[in-house]
């Protein structure tokens, strides 16, 4: 899914930077390299531009840049520092 398709609170890791020589290497310098965790924040009322926080700051990206970024959702359960789900099975 593309980062800009992520719903608002949730979490994604980044699985690819597509995009033409200096639009990619620009989100790579910004953080969205392939592992990293990325939360979208918040969306302007009209849905461009994106807040998203990634390596501990936030971005903002327009929709056009977002749709440049591959993520795979994670679950609420897959979050670093999630707490355990008490209803799981020890």
């Amino acid at each position: 899914m593309l980062l800009s398709e992520l719903a608002r609170g949730r979490a994604g890791v980044v699985e690819a930077v597509h995009g033409e020589g200096s639009v990619r290497r620009h989100l790579l310098d910004m953080g969205l390299t392939p592992n990293a965790v990325v939360t979208l924040q918040k969306a302007a009322p009209m849905g461009d531009p994106i807040q998203v926080t990634v390596r501990g700051y936030e971005l903002t990206l327009r929709l056009s840049e977002a749709d440049n970024v591959l993520v795979r959702p994670l679950d609420l359960q897959d979050r670093p520092g999630a707490p355990a789900d008490a209803t799981a099975p020890a």
